[in-house]
């Protein structure tokens, strides 16, 4: 494995009801590497498979079968504490869903992985309210997820990764309840990290016009890719 490969996974299912007569193979046997500092997105139709292997990325599931290698570590052998500390340190995730906290306040939802980090007091508010700044929210600090708009929602679920400052960001479907200018903001957002900062992201998308702004394209079809390629050479 090349010193820079992030990511390495090789030969992996997913397979739910094996050797039954409702198997479903979610992947189906996915090879692929994820350079340090790249810009990849997956794309796929619905049901194609790309979020169960982003939910494997991210350590968020297991294959069935194949091995997956995170930054020369292999995740088939790490506890569920090591893989809690992946998911908490190395991984930002953004999901269509906001996925916010109802109860808390805009910088309580960003603060809250750095909660599980460890971070307290006035640098954790600190590093909160710096996020809100990179997403154009600092001044919706207060309010809670029922007083934004969706897209505002996004921005700060996006702050949100942000602030853990992890190395890699996994972004499921990020622009897929959002109208074509905020959705082209937060694309801009993680291109900034991209370029800025050397995040790697991972964007998981049906849409192939969102896929075309990424460094490489990675097709997903019934489980298997059928095309790996850089933007330019891509046939979609």
């Amino acid at each position: 494995m090349a010193e820079t490969t992030l990511i390495d996974i090789q030969d992996v299912y997913k397979i739910y009801n094996e050797d039954q007569e409702n198997e479903v193979r979610a992947l189906d046997g996915v090879t692929l590497t994820v350079e340090r500092g790249e810009f990849v997105a997956i794309v796929g139709a619905s049901g194609s498979g790309k979020s169960t292997l982003m939910n494997i990325l991210g350590c968020l599931d297991v294959p069935t079968y194949g091995e997956y290698f995170l930054d020369g570590n292999d995740v088939s052998i790490l506890t569920d504490q090591e893989l809690s500390r992946i998911r908490n340190r190395e991984i930002g995730f953004i999901f269509q869903g906001y996925n916010l906290i109802p109860g808390l306040n805009a910088q309580e939802n960003v603060e809250l992985p750095l909660v599980y980090q460890g971070v307290f007091g006035e640098k954790r508010r600190t590093v909160a309210l710096e996020a809100l700044e990179r997403v154009g929210l600092e001044d919706r600090a207060d309010r809670k997820p029922s007083e934004l708009s969706g897209g505002q929602q996004q921005r700060i679920a996006v702050a949100r990764a942000i602030a853990t400052r992890a190395p890699i960001i996994m972004a499921d479907e990020p622009t897929g309840a959002l109208d074509s200018k905020t959705g082209e903001h937060v694309l801009e957002i993680l291109h900034t990290l991209n370029r800025e900062v050397g995040t790697t992201i991972i964007l998981i998308t049906h849409d192939i016009k969102i896929a075309k702004t990424a460094q490489r394209i990675v097709q997903i079809s019934d489980g298997k890719i059928v095309q790996d390629r850089p933007r330019e050479e891509a046939v979609l």
